[in-house]
């Protein structure tokens, strides 16, 4: 299933204010729209690999699904939810920092992850097709049409491996194209 981003930035702040009475799934929300780290490298993080992080903090991992190295900076907002997450869980450092509330020390499911974000989106009265991979997709429209940064720093964030990669990802509209034609030099 090809999911979207979340746009409208009222939306992205509805789930925060939806999620602020569940401090391990608002962490992974706001993790997730402000890495551009795929769920399923998020979900592979433990405990120890964040706890002492300050802000600006660089914490490294390997994509699953690349091999590559890949890296995301602690932010403020990331770093409030982490705090509060770690304050509220009895996670020891070994743990899975998005541990699975079935059975033993195992983390959450990219499956669990995507009908989360259905429910999320659902509640709030977002109307699309959301999953899992809509944080990703989120960073990624968010750091393009909010704060103008190019695709071609997009693609060497994503770790794409061709810019054709990036381009479809990014999913430009024609109606995007067409704007640019009403441009006047």
């Amino acid at each position: 299933m090809k999911v979207e981003p979340i746009i409208d930035l009222r939306k992205i702040k509805s789930i925060k204010k939806l999620l602020a009475d569940q401090p391990r799934n608002r962490l992974l929300f706001t993790m997730g729209v402000n890495s551009g780290l795929r769920v399923q490298d998020i979900l592979t993080l433990k405990v120890s690999d964040v706890r002492s992080c300050k802000i600006g903090d660089r914490v490294c991992l390997k994509e699953k699904k690349t091999g590559k190295e890949n890296i995301f900076i602690m932010n403020k907002e990331i770093k409030i939810a982490l705090d509060e997450h770690l304050a509220k869980s009895k996670l020891k450092d070994e743990n899975f920092l998005f541990k699975s509330r079935k059975g033993k020390d195992y983390p959450l499911t990219t499956y669990a992850v995507t009908m989360m974000v259905q429910r999320w989106c659902d509640e709030i009265n977002l109307q699309g097709n959301f999953g899992a991979h809509t944080l990703r997709k989120t960073w990624c429209y968010h750091q393009r049409k909010t704060f103008g940064v190019s695709w071609e720093v997009l693609a060497k964030r994503l770790n794409h491996s061709s810019p054709s990669v990036t381009r479809r990802y990014l999913g430009v509209q024609e109606e995007e194209v067409e704007e640019i034609l009403l441009h006047t030099i």
